[in-house]
């Protein structure tokens, strides 16, 4: 493993200090208060790079409103308008992905390479939105020869949007894509930790002639943020992404109001290894979706049970994959890993391995701390890892790989479901009867067999049990953002 250490910390700074940092609301940019606003760091730096406005009340307030105004006039846009708009937003996203992406990187800390990547593949989710808008159809029911008897479906109103920051391009625009392709009207509060990359998508949105009203982005304490928008007598709908805990407190507050939520919150991914797949081809599928992102992915593989027969090359190989990660500057093009997001996460990922080590779990890579300075863990593969292991029981989000074996597949499915969580799960095993019950077994809404591949745009993701409630992408996705009407026309 090398470690690449950012070397100049003024790049970061210089370019960071061109992006547009602000409140957009109501079609304009405001700066806010002075000193109520956030520092955003640089996480491979521990520099401070930018600041961003806080929304008071007051601004909540009148996004709200702004909102409430724009969505009559948005839903009664015809449907070649709003995809005309927003495949426009597409074209610009495209044209402006390396610079999105540069900006990603600093504040969030991944690599150039994986920003820009994300960047575009979010391009790809509002231009499935965009199609989409087009083909929300209603339905015609037989009924008695006078009365036509009709579903119709219809934006669900102002809806009020949050999300974290371990994808800052990607968590806001799964919302706004489809909340905007069904209609709707949003408010969303994004991390104040990355707010370039939103400010850079509502810029975008903005360039494309979305009217103004239809798109209003803030930034605030979390929870102060979130009870105003629930509480809003003009929001309809709450979509939330984040942990399971805050997910919760927010359901329940909505549901005290009646208000639908979506909600997509975290999971503790587990990995089958049967004994008859490929332990090579398994541990570098399942390493290149673990270390994505360092680690910090809902979707991440975090409880691998590999067959007693074949752990010993699976888990050679998962430290060799390790061992050959270039961590460090985000900006570096040699970089494949970069850090975390801030020093909570540091810490708590070694707090998870010195658990770990405490009940009986050998180190086989990695599980230190990296650098003078800057965010960084290194890789970390463990072995023989109990099950009263807090990793294995707490979802680590950080570039942790804890590994266990089994003998039988039904009691290592038992063992995977025995958690509360059912986001997304993954199976490997060249046999078709092993993967049906792979794929009929796991309780998890996102199932991969032979990969480790997360959400895509054209499917529904989402999760089982705490993981969640309804679903992102794919005609679900925008489906989530309607209300369906029944019509009964008695015609004479």
């Amino acid at each position: 493993m090398t470690l690449i250490e950012p070397t100049t910390r003024s790049h970061a700074a210089e370019v960071y200090s061109t992006a547009r940092l602000g409140l957009y609301i109501d079609g304009e940019w405001r700066e806010g208060a002075a000193g109520r606003g956030f520092d955003v760091l640089n996480p491979a730096t521990d520099e401070v790079v930018g600041h961003v406005a806080r929304a008071e009340a007051s601004d909540i307030d009148d996004a709200l409103a702004a909102a409430e105004r724009a969505f009559p006039l948005w839903r009664d846009t015809s449907p070649f308008e709003k995809s005309r708009i927003l495949m426009r937003a597409v074209t610009l996203l495209r044209e402006r992905a390396e610079r999105i992406g540069e900006l990603m990187a600093i504040e969030q800390g991944k690599p150039l390479e994986a920003a820009v990547t994300e960047v575009r593949r979010v391009s790809g989710t509002l231009e499935w939105c965009a199609q989409e808008t087009r083909r929300i159809y209603g339905r015609v029911i037989p009924a008695d020869v006078d009365t036509d008897l009709t579903v119709r479906y219809e934006p669900v109103g102002v809806v009020g949007a949050i999300v974290p920051w371990n994808f800052p391009a990607g968590s806001p625009m799964r919302k706004m894509s489809a909340a905007i392709a069904a209609g709707c009207a949003l408010v969303i509060k994004a991390s104040q930790e990355v707010p370039a990359t939103a400010c850079a998508l509502a810029e975008v949105f903005h360039d494309a002639g979305l009217p103004k009203g239809v798109l209003n982005l803030v930034f605030g304490r979390g929870a102060e943020t979130a009870e105003r928008l629930i509480d809003a007598p003009q929001t309809r709908l709450i979509a939330f992404t984040g942990s399971v805990p805050v997910g919760k407190e927010l359901n329940a507050r909505a549901g005290a109001l009646m208000k639908p939520t979506i909600m997509e919150l975290g999971g503790h991914a587990p990995v089958i290894i049967a004994a008859d797949a490929d332990p090579i081809q398994a541990a570098r599928r399942t390493s290149a979706a673990k270390w994505a992102n360092a680690g910090q992915v809902c979707t991440s593989p975090s409880r691998i049970f590999v067959h007693e027969s074949i752990a010993e090359a699976f888990i050679a190989e998962m430290v060799r994959v390790a061992s050959e990660l270039v961590v460090g500057d985000p900006l570096d093009p040699e970089t494949t890993m970069g850090s975390l997001i801030n020093a909570k996460r540091v810490e708590s990922t070694d707090h998870l391995v010195k658990d770990a080590v405490a009940h009986g779990a050998t180190v086989a890579f990695g599980g230190t701390r990296l650098g003078e300075r800057g965010q960084f863990y290194a890789p970390t593969v463990l072995t023989n890892v109990p099950l009263d292991a807090e990793v294995m029981s707490e979802e680590p989000f950080g570039p942790i790989a804890p590994i266990t074996t089994f003998t039988d597949v039904d009691e290592a499915i038992r063992i995977a479901n025995s958690l509360p969580f059912g986001l997304a799960a993954y199976g490997f095993t060249e046999s078709a009867s092993t993967a049906d019950i792979l794929a009929r077994g796991f309780e998890a809404g996102i199932l991969s067999i032979n990969h480790c591949g997360g959400s895509v745009t054209e499917a529904p993701s989402g999760g089982f049990k705490e993981s969640g409630i309804g679903r992102e992408s794919g005609p679900e996705g925008v489906q989530a953002y309607l209300q369906t009407k029944r019509v009964s026309h008695k015609l004479r």
